[in-house]
């Protein structure tokens, strides 16, 4: 799917605000603020045990779509479960597909089934 015009340059994206990943624990979700730190992408989490977090859903708006946002979503999320030495049940599909495209040990050895 081509992206159309309204899509903010990545350059401008990287210079503006550069990809960071921040974690609430609190709100249980990793965000990154985009385009002056206005919009947000998001990847959203619940505990469903006491050591089982459930990866549920990851949003980026459309016009960043396709830039690798979600990627660092993933990632962070994933190395959190790596860290805290939890296991994970993963409802989001593109964390689904993550995985299959990054099936790092660590990360395999900690999915619920």
């Amino acid at each position: 799917m081509a992206h159309s015009g309204a899509a903010v340059p990545l350059g401008a994206l990287e210079q503006g605000c550069p990809i960071r990943v921040e974690h609430d624990r609190r709100r249980r979700q990793f965000t990154v603020r985009l385009n002056g730190c206005h919009d947000r992408a998001v990847l959203l989490y619940e505990y469903v045990g006491k050591r089982i977090v459930d990866l549920q859903h990851t949003e980026v708006p459309d016009a960043y779509r396709g830039r690798g946002i979600a990627k660092h979503l993933a990632k962070a999320a994933l190395d959190f479960v790596v860290e805290e030495d939890l296991k994970a049940h993963l409802t989001c599909w593109y964390i689904q597909k993550y995985v299959k495209e990054n099936p790092l040990p660590q990360y395999l050895e900690r999915l619920q089934p």
